[in-house]
C-alpha cells in the first residue's frame, strides 16, 4: 500500500486503548502494511478507566427508546462477541513479553441501593429488558449474598442483578499487553509525543527522532481531537469532541472481590462501581463533569462525593483501607453525545473519537471495522452512524431532554441526600425549579441543536460558550435536508 518516498503508510496518533488497538489490527492485518504510533500526553481516559466491558451494566430505559443509543447497545453486543478472539490473538503476538495476566474476569452485580432515584430505578428494569431482548444472562440474587459487598445499612441495595456474562480487564496490564504484541511486530515503529501536519504527500509527524510522512492519518486523541484538527488544517470541519472528567481512585481491599460491584448508570455520570485489580485492590469510581475541554486534575468536591458513595454503598470497610492512587481521566464525547468513528472530508484522514465510556469495551469492533475500511474501502455499518462532519444527532425533542435533565438533577439530590425542608412543598418546589432551569438551558442554545441530557451541566456553566460551539459547527455542517431538518448518516438495517 505505501507509495514510494512517503516511508510509512499509516500514522495512528493517539496512544489510548482506541491508538494502541487500531495501530495493532493495521499492523497485524497480514498485508505487510507498516504503520506509526504516536503518543499523546494528558491525562487520557484510558489509563484511568475501571475498566469494565460492559454490555447490560451500561443500558439506562434511554438505551431501549433512543435510535442512536439501540445502534451504541448494538455495538456492544457486537464488541462482546469479538473480544474473545481479539484478546486471544492478542496475547498470543505478545508472547513471553506479557505481563502475569491481563487481570480479566467475569461477573458483575447490579445494586439498585437505598441511595437512588426513579431513574436508578428505570435502568434497572431496562438492564433486565435488554438481557431478554439480546439473549443474554440477568439472574436475580439476593444482595446479602453478594461476596464482598457490605453497605451501610441505610444504603443498602434493595434488589440486586448478576450479569455472569460482563466482563472486565485491570486497564494498565491490557495497555501493557497490547504495547507487548506491538512490540513483537515488525511493522510498526512506536514513538512519543509528536504533532501532525498535512503535506502535499499526505501526512507528516514530527517527533523527537525526525518527521515522518505516510498517506493514511487516523487521530485517535479522545478528547483533545479538535485542537489537533485545527492545527493540522483549519478547514478540516468534525464534531466538537468534549470532555466529561473522571475521578476514581485505587484502595486496599476491605474484602475479596472477585466481580464487578456497580449501581445502574446514574444522573451524568457511569454508576458507582469497584472493580478488582490483579494486584489485589479495589479500583473505585467514577465521577464525572462534563467540560468544554480537558482538564489536568481531579477536584476536591469530586473526590468528596466518591469517598462518601463508596463508604456508604459499597463496603463501610473501605474506611479504614489505604488509599493507593487517585485516577483522573478526560473522556471524549461528541457534541451530540456520540462518537465519531471514520474518515473525514480531508483524504486519508480517519478519527476515531467520542467514545465517552465505550471506548475500551468497543476497541475490537472499531480497530476492525477502521482497518477494513482503509484496507479494502469496504464500508462499515458499524461506522456509518458516527461519520466525523455529521450534523448533530438529535434523537431528543428539545422538551423530552429537558424533562429528562431535570429528572437527573433530581436524581442527585437523593444520592446526596439532601434534605429539603417539608414545610411550603419544598420537595416539589425544587423539582419545579430544577425543570424551569433546564428549559432556560434549553432554550439558549441553537435552533438546530438539542444538547444531550447528560451534558445538561454544560449549558448553564458555560452556556455562551457552548451555544456559541455549537453554532459555529452547524454553520458548516451538512446542508439541511428536503424537510428543512439537519440529518445525521444513517446506517443501514442492523
Amino acid at each position: 500500500m505505501r507509495q514510494d518516498g512517503l516511508g510509512i503508510d499509516v500514522l495512528v496518533v493517539g496512544d489510548g486503548v482506541l491508538g494502541r488497538s487500531i495501530a495493532y489490527a493495521l499492523a497485524s492485518a497480514d498485508t505487510g502494511l507498516e504503520v506509526m504510533l504516536c503518543g499523546r500526553s494528558g491525562p487520557a481516559a484510558s489509563s484511568a478507566a475501571g475498566a469494565m466491558l460492559g454490555v447490560l451494566g451500561e443500558v439506562t430505559d434511554t438505551s431501549l427508546s433512543r435510535p442512536h443509543s439501540v445502534l451504541r447497545l448494538q455495538m456492544a453486543v457486537e464488541a462482546a462477541s469479538r473480544w474473545p478472539s481479539w484478546r486471544e490473538g492478542i496475547r498470543e503476538q505478545a508472547a513471553a513479553t506479557t505481563p502475569d495476566g491481563d487481570g480479566y474476569g467475569q461477573g458483575t452485580f447490579i445494586l439498585l441501593n437505598a441511595v437512588s432515584a426513579r431513574l436508578d430505578e428505570k435502568a434497572f428494569a431496562a438492564v433486565q429488558s435488554a438481557g431478554g431482548r439480546y439473549g443474554l444472562p440477568v439472574e436475580h440474587v439476593d444482595p446479602l449474598e453478594i461476596p464482598g459487598y457490605r453497605p451501610l445499612d441505610n444504603d443498602r441495595a434493595l434488589q440486586a442483578l448478576y450479569l455472569s456474562a460482563e466482563g472486565f480487564l485491570d486497564v494498565r496490564r491490557w495497555l501493557a499487553t497490547l504495547d507487548a504484541a506491538l512490540n513483537a511486530l515488525p511493522n510498526v515503529i512506536l514513538t512519543g509525543d509528536g504533532s501532525l501536519s498535512a503535506t502535499t504527500r499526505g501526512y507528516q509527524l514530527h517527533h523527537a527522532g525526525g518527521a515522518v510522512t505516510a498517506p493514511v492519518a487516523v487521530v485517535a486523541v479522545g478528547a483533545w481531537t479538535n485542537p489537533v484538527l485545527t492545527a493540522l488544517d483549519p478547514d478540516v470541519h468534525v464534531l466538537p469532541v468534549l470532555s466529561v472528567e473522571g475521578t476514581a481512585f485505587t484502595a486496599a481491599a476491605p474484602a475479596r472481590l472477585s466481580a464487578v460491584l456497580r449501581t445502574p448508570n446514574r444522573a451524568y455520570a457511569c454508576g458507582l462501581h469497584t472493580v478488582p485489580r490483579t494486584d489485589g485492590t479495589w479500583y473505585i469510581g467514577a465521577s464525572a463533569a462534563p467540560a468544554l475541554a480537558p482538564g489536568s486534575a481531579p477536584t476536591a468536591g469530586s473526590l468528596r462525593f466518591l469517598l462518601e458513595s463508596a463508604l456508604g454503598q459499597l463496603h463501610h470497610g473501605l474506611a479504614t483501607s489505604a488509599v493507593h492512587q487517585i485516577h483522573h481521566g478526560n473522556r471524549p464525547i461528541g457534541l451530540d453525545g456520540h462518537p465519531l468513528l471514520g474518515p473525514t472530508a480531508r483524504p486519508g484522514l480517519w478519527v476515531a473519537a467520542g467514545t465517552h465510556r465505550d471506548g475500551l469495551h468497543t476497541s475490537p469492533l472499531i480497530a476492525q471495522e477502521i482497518t477494513a475500511a482503509i484496507l479494502h474501502g469496504r464500508p462499515s455499518r458499524w461506522l456509518a452512524p458516527w461519520c466525523p462532519d455529521r450534523a448533530p444527532i438529535t434523537d431528543w425533542s428539545r422538551e423530552d431532554a429537558a424533562r429528562e435533565a431535570a429528572g437527573h438533577h433530581h436524581a442527585l439530590t437523593a444520592e446526596s441526600r439532601m434534605r429539603p425542608p417539608l414545610t411550603g412543598n419544598w420537595p416539589d418546589a425544587l423539582q419545579h425549579a430544577y425543570q424551569h432551569r433546564m428549559n432556560e438551558v434549553y432554550a439558549a442554545m441553537p435552533a438546530d441543536y438539542v444538547l444531550p441530557p447528560d451534558l445538561a451541566p454544560l449549558g448553564y456553566e458555560h452556556q455562551d460558550a457552548l451555544a456559541a460551539l455549537a453554532r459555529e459547527y452547524l454553520q458548516h455542517s451538512p446542508v439541511p435536508s428536503t424537510d428543512g431538518k439537519r440529518t445525521a448518516h444513517m446506517p443501514v438495517d442492523l
